[in-house]
Formats: structure tokens, sequence, C-alpha cells
């Protein structure tokens, strides 16, 4: 059975050093592409929840912003100079 992901676009914007590494590190294990504090992520709903709720420990309400936008699977994707287009694979390694 293949497990179906959405593709989301998961953006950013930290105010405080420390924080900004951790929200990397915590989003690059799910991202599949993206640049600086925007990625790609294609991702179940377990991994959705599991990652805003990693995020949501790092950020602060106060101070930080997270957007994480689910995109419309019916929108044709087109992707600019060197980017690739992204695709669901068959697998994937969260961690």
């Amino acid at each position: 059975m293949k497990i179906r992901r959405k593709l989301y676009l998961v953006a950013y914007d930290v105010r405080e050093p420390r924080r900004l590494k951790a929200a990397l590190h915590i989003t690059r294990r799910y991202a599949t592409g993206g640049q600086k504090s925007v990625h790609e992520c294609w991702l179940t709903a377990a991994e959705r929840g599991r990652m805003i709720a990693d995020l949501c420990q790092v950020l602060e309400e106060d101070a930080d912003a997270l957007l994480v936008i689910r995109l419309d699977p019916r929108q044709r994707v087109t992707a600019l100079g060197r980017a690739v287009t992204p695709t669901d694979p068959d697998w994937f390694y969260v961690g």
C-alpha cells in the first residue's frame, strides 16, 4: 500500500539565530526541496502534525511566524532555472 502524501510549502520567519537554526533542522527532516526559510514538503497528516508540533516547541509565538500551505494538486507546478519539479516519490526517509 502506497502512502499518499500531499505537497505543502512550509515557511517561517524567526528572529533569533538559535531558534532559526532549530527550525531549519526540524523542517529539513521533512523537506524535499526549498531554499532559506521556505521548503517543499510531501507530508502525510501525521507527519504534518508532528512537524508543526516540533516547530511550535522551538518558535516563540510573539516573535516568530510559521506558515504551512497545502498546494492544490490540480495546479501545474512550474520550475524555473535549475529547480526540479517536486514529485511524490515511492519512498521517503524522514528523520
